[in-house]
């Protein structure tokens, strides 16, 4: 990564300083400061940004949604407040998911009593399918 300026008085003459933490460091030759190239953070593919949006608006629960990407649930915590994502609100209903593959999911769909009473979506999670079912509280 190019170092366009001194972050500490913007001048453009400083040279190499070694390396720090597998980083090149920088002295500046007008004020003396030393200072790094700033580090490129790691970056969650937008698939799965999406995905878990997704399944927070299907009604999953972040630790949930967690444990099926793999990814943290801080991660997801902070993707909502970002993309500002409000989740519809509906207490008569509970969703409950499952992790199918290809055979298991078409067994499933054969059951005609799968299909009444709830709604059902079915979602793609890389080579297997999650299957989010709503049904209604009993009371």
């Amino acid at each position: 990564m190019k170092i366009a300026s001194c972050p500490n008085c913007n001048s453009e003459d400083y040279i190499k300083s070694g390396i720090v933490n597998n980083r090149q460091r920088f002295k500046c030759k007008s004020c003396g400061y030393y200072f790094s190239v700033n580090k490129i953070g790691k970056k969650i593919d937008d698939y799965y940004v999406n995905k878990a949006l997704q399944l927070y608006l299907e009604g999953l629960t972040y630790r949930e949604i967690e444990r099926i990407l793999g990814i943290s649930h801080v991660s997801i915590m902070n993707w909502v407040k970002k993309y500002n994502i409000k989740r519809p609100y509906n207490s008569n209903y509970h969703p409950t998911y499952k992790i199918l593959n290809a055979s298991e999911l078409s067994d499933y769909f054969k059951d005609v009593e799968n299909l009444s009473g709830a709604g059902v979506v079915v979602t793609e999670l890389g080579d297997k399918f999650m299957l989010i079912k709503w049904e209604r509280f009993r009371d």
